[in-house]
């Protein structure tokens, strides 16, 4: 980060942001078991999501199946023999 000419305090919210996401992305977006996991109450995890730009309920929906009309048809299985080994 250094190198890339990023400083002390934009790193720091960079690694808030990522360290936060990954321990949100652990417990799916479940915002009490996230703040306990990073030993803060929820308000103040809520409040450090709004201080450094994320918004929860992107980060719940994007954990979230896409709705059946959106999701990709599976592939048709291709017909499979069965061969035995029996004698």
């Amino acid at each position: 980060m250094h190198t890339a000419g990023l400083g002390y305090a934009d790193a720091v919210r960079e690694f808030k942001k990522r360290y936060i996401l990954e321990v949100l992305a652990r417990h799916r977006g479940n915002q009490c078991k996230a703040a306990e996991e990073l030993g803060m109450h929820r308000n103040t995890l809520s409040r450090t999501l709004a201080e450094l730009g994320l918004d929860s309920t992107q980060i719940r929906q994007g954990m979230r199946r896409p709705p059946t009309s959106v999701r990709p048809t599976r592939a048709a299985r291709p017909n499979l023999q069965i061969i035995s080994n029996a004698r």
